[in-house]
């Protein structure tokens, strides 16, 4: 079961390797597909991109593995990716054409469960029976042809609730909504179990264990720290790691290439991960396990997602402020902004209010996500909370609570460009700079844990999505309402 954690780890920027197919993931957007009569091209990549739909759209397992055979190398395409894939997409209606040839086609399709598109590429050998040799499929931004119009505050409510009470019936959502207006809620809501076995509802108070949106903590505590005079960003991180058994880290990464996911640390999620899930109990263990790597790229070359530069970022925050980092982040980002429902106890600790989060991969039955837990939650993910505590730290960052105005600004202005189009700043996402829908924050999500934030920072508008099954179900939500949100 441990293995079944790494498909939707690294959801903020995931990239799922599912039945060969590639695709990166952006944000799920949420909406109906809508259909559009596009004819595929009677050519043979043509032909045998409508044969895989078919199939793929189908979620029959028995039509999956009769075109497995259409592949010049079967064996690379397993069905229950392809089933997995299918579950979290609901399948894909064909939208556009943009290159035909007579070997390879291109164009766009779109979630059936959502309003995300992606971008696909089939390649076929020249000669019959033409195998496809590349199936590849990229999440993009909606293009402007398909753009979604833009609602009233009061239409997107009667949306919103119209298609949470249907994704809620369907199981595709269980979880808790809050869209927020100049700081006060304008729509709230829960749906589903909390604990399953228990009958227990989810409710406004239930605590969801919030994966990557921990990130965000942990930069505020880095830049407290900058703006308190003991850390400056463009510092080596040895400077405070002075034990950092790689030297090459040690000395070449900078705090600031940490913050922005540039610094070529790697992740922490896979086998090692798995063999030692619960002995890893503090922030120094997974140091002590993963110290000795070198960097995976060049210092500073290029953005590649990095967990574990979020853990070294912890261990940063405890040596330069003396404290250790649930408790720093306990008392200098928790407490002034009001957030009582929010921390990160052990997995084998009561927590009253803490939901159970229930998983199904690769297209198997729902269950909890108990063993793919570690031990507790670090300063790279994890942890717990509500979506109304969730505002109260949106407001405290905006009303300058937790940084002054410019190093709130320092903070959530992009800084990196990201494979996804969107920059990446400091454990904040940014989209959409220098139009009035700018937005920022983080989204995380793992086996049976999803989640998201959006702030809008020129028409006060905030989004909180947390649920407690797989991605993209929070995603999804929270995307539906970026996609029709007023831009004032």
């Amino acid at each position: 079961m441990a293995n079944r954690s790494q498909a939707f780890r690294r959801i903020a920027l995931l990239a799922l390797a599912l039945a060969g197919l590639s695709f990166t993931v952006r944000t799920a957007k949420t909406a109906q597909a809508q259909s559009t009569a596009v004819e595929l091209p009677k050519t043979p990549p043509g032909e045998q991109f409508s044969a895989w739909l078919s199939a793929f759209n189908s979620g029959e397992r028995a039509e999956l593995e009769k075109f497995r055979n259409h592949f010049d190398k079967p064996e690379d395409h397993k069905v229950e990716g392809m089933l997995g894939f299918r579950q979290q997409t609901g399948g894909f209606e064909l939208r556009k054409i943009e290159e035909s040839s007579a070997t390879k086609l291109t164009g766009l399709v779109q979630e059936r469960d959502s309003d995300q598109f992606a971008r696909f590429t089939m390649e076929v050998e020249p000669a019959a029976p033409f195998h496809v040799t590349h199936l590849d499929l990229r999440a993009v931004g909606r293009p402007a042809e398909f753009a979604l119009a833009r609602l009233s505050q009061g239409d997107l409510v009667a949306a919103l609730r119209a298609n949470l009470d249907k994704d809620s019936v369907s199981d595709k959502f269980s979880g808790a909504v809050l869209l927020a207006k100049d700081g006060k809620p304008i729509f709230t809501g829960a749906y589903g179990m909390a604990d399953r076995e228990k009958k227990i509802p989810n409710t406004l108070n239930t605590k969801f264990r919030i994966g990557s949106m921990n990130k965000m903590f942990t930069a505020v505590s880095i830049l407290q720290l900058m703006q308190a005079g003991k850390i400056s960003l463009s510092d080596p991180v040895g400077k405070y790691l002075t034990d950092y058994p790689n030297k090459d880290i040690a000395t070449k990464v900078t705090i600031q290439q940490l913050l922005t996911h540039t610094g070529g640390t790697g992740d922490f999620f896979g086998p090692q991960f798995d063999a030692h899930r619960l002995e890893l109990k503090t922030l120094q263990d997974y140091m002590k396990l993963y110290g000795e790597r070198a960097p995976e790229l060049e210092p500073g070359s290029r953005w590649e997602y990095s967990n574990y530069g979020f853990l070294m970022l912890g261990v940063i925050v405890e040596r330069a402020s003396g404290k250790n980092y649930y408790e720093y982040v306990s008392e200098n980002i928790y407490k002034p902004a009001g957030m009582t429902s929010t921390g990160s106890f052990p997995e084998d600790q009561n927590v009253p209010d803490r939901s159970v989060g229930y998983t199904h991969l690769e297209g198997g039955a729902l269950g909890p996500n108990t063993d793919t837990l570690p031990y507790r939650g670090t300063s790279a993910g994890g942890g717990y909370c509500t979506v109304e505590d969730f505002l109260r730290f949106a407001n405290a960052l905006t009303n300058y609570k937790l940084l002054n105005a410019q190093n709130t600004e320092l903070l959530t202005t992009g800084k990196v460009d990201t494979p996804r189009g969107d920059k990446y700043a400091f454990g904040f996402m940014d989209n959409g700079a220098g139009t009035p829908m700018r937005h920022f924050g983080h989204g995380g999500g793992a086996p049976g844990m999803n989640g998201d934030l959006q702030i809008f920072p020129q028409s006060g508008y905030v989004i909180v999505v947390l649920s407690n099954l797989d991605p993209p179900a929070a995603s999804r939500i929270s995307d539906f309402i970026v996609n029709r949100l007023p831009a004032s």
